[in-house]
């Protein structure tokens, strides 16, 4: 018998399908589907970063702003490293009208990646 978690009867195969699925609701641009489905695999899984920058992603596209702000937060507390949470997450601060925040994590992504996309946003020259 699979291994289930909780009482919703929900299999570890179960969740990786909803992640699947919600990433083509996303790129399907229904982001709110693809929240409800991350849900329940983050609240299964909370330590998957994978599913926290795909729900940050889909709060960020519903324009959730804060929502999307804490989880591109989590994903950098676990994965400094990662351009493109810091681009993402300055984007977020951008639309939020915090443009020091979104300055600094522009300049961290390009510092970290020379994508030509963050290098623009960074604005060295400024």
């Amino acid at each position: 018998m699979p291994e289930t978690s909780g009482s919703t009867g929900r299999t570890p195969e179960t969740h990786v399908i909803d992640f699947r699925a919600a990433e083509q609701l996303l790129n399907a641009r229904d982001p709110r589907g693809a929240v409800k489905l991350l849900d329940g695999v983050i609240a299964a899984h909370p330590e998957n970063t994978a599913a926290r920058l795909l729900r940050a992603r889909a709060f960020f596209a519903a324009a959730q702003l804060r929502p999307a702000e804490l989880e591109f937060t989590i994903v950098l507390e676990r994965e400094p490293d990662n351009a493109f949470a810091h681009f993402a997450l300055a984007r977020t601060y951008e639309r939020q009208g915090r443009p020091d925040q979104a300055k600094r994590h522009f300049r961290l992504a390009a510092a970290l990646d020379p994508n030509p996309q963050y290098l623009k946003a960074a604005r060295f020259d400024d």
